[in-house]
C-alpha cells in the first residue's frame, strides 16, 4: 500500500497565510466591489443558507452544522481532513438502535424538526463504499443508462470511464469524442426517436406533483429528446471525464418535463443497490418515527393512509440517479414531485468528499437543518412532510477525502483515487409507485 497523503494541505484556505485563502479574498473583494449593503434584505432563510455555505470567502463556519462523525472516534482521522468540521450537538435529533440482522450495534438519527427524515452514519463500509464508487463508474455510467453527456456527444459504447481507464492503462491510445450536433441529421434523429425540441435557453420548469390519480396524464405528455448543444466541438476522453455529472437508474427520468418516461420501460436497478437501500429500510424502526401518528394527518398520507408499517415489505426501489459532484458544484434547494409514492422512503447515500446537506420545510421561508455528510453516510428521507421538503446541497467540501480510499490495494484503484480527491458520488434511490398500484392495469384513453 501506497503511504497516505498529509492530512492538512499545504495550501490550506483556512490559513490566512496561505495561498488559497489570499486568492479567494482577492476574488471575494473583486466579485463584491459595489454591491449593495442590503443585497440579502430579500432573501428567503432558506437562500441565506445557501449563500452562507457557498461562500469561498470567508470559509463558512460550520458550528451550526450537525457533524456526527465529530463525535466518532474511529472516524477522527477522516474528520481532521480539510479542517472541515462541524458539531455532534448542533441541531436537536434523537439516537434510536438500528435493526442489523448482522449484530452489529448501530444507530440512526430521527429529527423532531422534520419528521420522517433519518441519518444513518457510517452506514456503509469502506470497503463497500469502494464497491460502490466502480459500480457506479464502470458499470451505471454507460449504455443503456443515460447520462447528462449523452445529449451532447457520442460517447463509447462501453461507457467513458471504461474508456478512460484502458487509456490510463496503456490498454489504448486518447480518442476524441465527437458531439453529437456534428452528427445530427434527419436519419440520427429518427433513430432517436424523435425530432427532439428546439434549440434555446434552457427553460424553469415548475411540474405539478406526481400521484396515481394523475398517470395518464403523466403518461401521455410528450417528452421529446433534447437538442445536442450546436457549438460543442470534439474533446479528449480524459477531458471529459470530469463533466460528468449524473447517470440514470432505473425508470427513465425526462429532464425537460421534470416527469418519467414510463413509455420507455423500467431500467434496471443493481442488485448491489437494490440490496443497501432494501437493508437500510428493513433496519429502521420505523414505529420511533410515526408510531404516534396513525390517527394524525390521514390526509397527508394520501387517501390510503400512512403506509409505513408496510414498508419493510412494500419498499422497492426502481428509480434513481448517481450524481457526480465535483468540488465547486452545488444543488439548489428544490423538491421531489415526479414520484406517484409521494412518502415512501428516499436512500440517499454519500461516498468520496464530505458535503453540507440543507433540508427545509415546505416552502423555502422555512429555516433550513444543515447536516455535513460524510462518505458512508446515509440520508433517509420519508413520509409526507419530508419527501415534500426543499432540500439542497450548497457545497462540496474540499480535501475530505476519507483515508480508505487512499493506497492501491485493489488493481487499478489508483485512478479512482484520484478521481475523488475533487469528487462526492450521491447514489439517490427512490420508489415511483405507491403500494398496491399496477400501472400495466390502468385504462389507456
Amino acid at each position: 500500500m501506497t503511504a497516505s497523503t498529509s492530512t492538512i494541505p499545504s495550501d490550506d484556505i483556512h490559513d490566512p497565510t496561505s495561498a488559497a485563502y489570499k486568492k479567494a479574498r482577492r476574488k471575494f473583494l473583486k466579485s463584491t466591489r459595489g454591491r449593495p449593503d442590503h443585497i440579502d434584505a430579500d432573501w428567503t432563510p432558506f437562500r441565506a443558507a445557501e449563500k452562507k455555505y457557498k461562500a469561498r470567502f470567508p470559509p463558512p463556519d460550520l458550528f451550526d452544522v450537525l457533524d456526527q462523525a465529530s463525535a466518532d472516534l474511529k472516524r477522527e482521522e477522516e474528520v481532521a481532513r480539510g479542517k472541515w468540521k462541524g458539531r455532534a450537538d448542533a441541531v436537536p435529533c434523537n439516537e434510536v438502535p438500528l435493526r442489523d440482522g448482522d449484530g452489529h450495534a448501530r444507530r440512526a438519527y430521527t429529527f423532531p424538526g422534520t419528521p420522517g427524515l433519518v441519518l444513518l452514519p457510517a452506514f456503509v463500509s469502506p470497503r463497500e463504499q469502494r464497491r460502490l464508487v466502480r459500480w457506479a463508474l464502470c458499470e451505471q455510467a454507460k449504455h443503456p443508462n443515460e447520462t447528462n453527456l449523452d445529449t451532447h456527444y457520442v460517447l463509447p459504447r462501453d461507457g467513458l470511464w471504461n474508456q478512460y481507464a484502458k487509456i490510463r492503462a496503456g490498454e489504448c491510445e486518447e480518442q476524441d469524442v465527437l458531439p453529437r450536433a456534428s452528427l445530427q441529421d434527419i436519419l440520427i434523429q429518427e433513430d432517436l426517436g424523435s425530432r427532439g425540441e428546439p434549440s434555446g435557453p434552457r427553460k424553469l420548469i415548475s411540474n405539478e406533483p406526481a400521484s396515481p390519480a394523475n398517470y395518464i396524464e403523466l403518461l401521455t405528455t410528450p417528452k421529446p429528446a433534447a437538442p445536442p448543444a450546436p457549438t460543442l466541438r470534439a474533446v479528449s476522453t480524459t477531458s471529459l471525464v470530469p463533466r460528468l455529472r449524473w447517470a440514470n437508474i432505473g425508470w427513465f427520468y425526462h429532464w425537460g418535463t421534470k416527469q418519467y418516461d414510463f413509455t420507455r420501460g423500467p431500467g434496471d436497478i443493481a442488485p448491489l443497490v437494490r440490496d443497501l437501500c432494501k437493508g437500510v429500510v428493513e433496519s429502521i424502526p420505523w414505529d420511533h418515527l410515526f408510531g404516534g401518528t396513525e390517527s394524525d394527518g390521514v390526509e397527508d398520507w394520501g387517501a390510503e393512509g400512512p403506509d409505513w408499517m408496510y414498508w419493510k415489505e412494500t419498499y422497492e426501489p426502481d428509480a434513481g440517479i448517481v450524481n457526480f459532484y465535483q468540488t465547486k458544484d452545488t444543488l439548489m434547494a428544490h423538491v421531489d414531485r415526479s414520484e406517484l409514492s409521494a412518502t415512501s422512503p428516499l436512500v440517499s447515500v454519500s461516498l468520496g468528499c464530505a458535503a453540507i446537506f440543507l433540508i427545509g420545510g415546505l416552502t423555502r421561508d422555512d429555516p433550513p437543518t444543515a447536516i455535513l455528510l460524510r462518505s458512508g453516510d446515509v440520508v433517509v428521507m420519508s413520509g409526507p412532510a419530508c419527501r415534500r421538503a426543499y432540500h439542497g446541497v450548497p457545497r462540496i467540501l474540499e480535501g475530505t477525502l476519507p483515508p480508505h480510499f487512499e493506497g492501491e490495494d485493489e488493481e487499478g484503484w489508483g485512478i479512482y483515487e484520484e478521481y475523488l480527491r475533487n469528487t462526492r458520488i450521491n447514489v439517490n434511490v427512490r420508489q415511483v409507485f405507491p403500494k398496491g398500484f399496477d400501472p400495466t392495469t390502468v385504462p389507456l384513453p
